[in-house]
């Protein structure tokens, strides 16, 4: 696989991960379909990440897993594990994990669009920042786990899904 290849597999991951996780929030009778649904979308891209042509190390693009990559993610790990401890020792309010960390991974975009020159990315980056942060709204004021889960969780795994099945659309 090539760099771009590996790029959309790990968002692929990332989003049949949001989506598994979070389903079990739901009723059975939505989860295990949700649940379903996530696989096969996955497998599919998988299999069309397999066949799609992409560019090579090569060519004008940016190295896709250089310096730049590695601060990205290592900013979003950091501030995720901060979050994730002040929401859980400090503020006592767990439902709001699964919020912070969407508004972290969709703010992780920003940085990626910027590093990769993809402005593309952009899209991805506030929508799903914009799950996140409606996510920590939703937790603030009480909604259930399940509305949180769905809104910070769910939606966030599509969108990577589905930006995933997009980017195979226009390389």
């Amino acid at each position: 696989m090539t760099s771009h290849q590996t790029g959309r597999l790990i968002g692929a991951i990332f989003g049949l991960v949001f989506i598994v996780a979070n389903a079990g929030t739901l009723p059975t009778a939505a989860a295990v379909p949700l649940r379903l649904l996530a696989i096969a979308w996955f497998l599919w891209l998988f299999i069309a990440l397999r066949r799609a042509r992409m560019p090579r190390a090569g060519s004008a693009a940016p190295r896709m897993f250089g310096r730049g990559y590695v601060l990205v993610v290592a900013a979003e790990v950091a501030a995720a594990l901060a979050g994730v401890l002040v929401i859980n020792l400090v503020l006592h309010v767990p439902q709001a994990t699964v919020a912070w960390i969407s508004l972290v991974v969709g703010l992780h975009f920003f940085g990626l669009a910027v590093v990769w020159r993809r402005p593309s990315l952009r899209l991805l980056a506030a929508t799903m920042a914009a799950c996140g942060a409606a996510g920590l709204v939703l937790a603030a004021c009480g909604a259930s786990l399940a509305v949180i889960a769905t809104v910070a969780g769910i939606a966030p795994g599509a969108l990577l899904l589905g930006s995933v099945a997009w980017s195979l659309r226009t390389p």
